[in-house]
């Protein structure tokens, strides 16, 4: 009786092992289906390695190797101007690094746009684009907009002066004290020595630097020193285009301008004089020059 016990529970045991099994292969191989199924679904997407920051970067930080590492990008979605070996990032080695001109959070692309090219410094020349020049204008509390001017921002410049008095005054010009509009759009490069347009912090300048072609460059100049100049700030989203804008004290004020008095030539007239005796008779005639 003892043996026919033990040897139905070795079966029972038997057939319980093997229905486990078959159950664990079971799905074993339905989970491995449904992954390659998985994998079938899912898109492919190419990649490349670019370099980013490793850690946050501030503006004119040395860039050295520590600083970035390499990850892997969409290649459908790469930005412009990026580093994707180290000889392109330092040619030159960690002798002649690289200099950061905007700030850059963790992971973000290191971008040609960002930083200097190797061994310069974040000076005002590297903001420079071909064919512009630096032009340093004097501003104060209220030509400056009070400083809440970066660099990075475009302004409007407004020159203030007087061009002639009453007696030059003729329809339809202006004369005596004028605001003009003589440059619109212009970029600001640098608010008194600093270039770093990452600082928020409002501040009133002396001076501000601007890029302007070399005729704009002679104008401002030449405003400069005949006026004073103002600064009007523009949107960073306007892209409308200013027309030419003057006004006068006349213009202001809604005052007609004053007529000028033009001087009527005189009528020319020739006569000849006849004495006779003591009387002296002047008779006209036509002249003749």
């Amino acid at each position: 009786m003892r043996a026919v016990f033990g040897l139905v529970l070795v079966v029972g045991l038997g057939l319980a092992g093997f229905a486990v099994y078959m159950a664990k292969n079971y799905i074993q191989g339905y989970q491995a289906q449904l992954a390659q199924e998985r994998k079938s679904r899912a898109p492919v997407i190419e990649t490349v390695d670019i370099y980013v920051a490793k850690e946050p970067l501030k503006y004119g930080q040395r860039l050295m190797k520590k600083d970035v590492q390499l990850v892997k990008f969409p290649k459908a979605s790469l930005p412009e101007g990026i580093y994707g070996t180290e000889e392109a990032l330092f040619p030159e080695g960690e002798d002649e690094p690289r200099t950061v001109l905007r700030a850059m959070e963790k992971f973000e692309a290191i971008l040609a746009v960002k930083v200097t090219g190797p061994g310069e410094d974040a000076g005002i020349t590297n903001a420079l684009e071909r064919g512009m020049r630096a032009f340093a204008i004097e501003v104060d509390r209220t030509s400056g907009v009070s400083g809440f001017l970066r660099p990075g921002d475009r302004v409007d410049v407004y020159w203030t002066g007087s061009i002639g008095g009453d007696a030059m005054r003729t329809e339809g010009n202006s004369s005596g004290d004028v605001t003009k509009l003589i440059e619109a759009g212009i970029k600001l490069i640098a608010i008194d020595q600093s270039a770093n347009g990452d600082d928020l912090k409002a501040q009133i300048a002396r001076t501000v630097t601007v890029s302007a072609r070399p005729e704009q460059v002679a104008a401002l100049q030449q405003a400069q020193s005949t006026g004073r100049l103002s600064l009007s700030l523009v949107g960073a989203q306007d892209d409308t285009i200013t027309t030419a804008i003057e006004i006068d004290q006349h213009q202001l004020l809604g005052l007609a301008s004053s007529p000028v008095a033009v001087e009527r030539p005189q009528e020319q007239v020739c006569s000849i004089r006849t004495r006779r005796g003591s009387e002296v008779i002047i008779t006209p005639i036509p002249c003749t020059n």
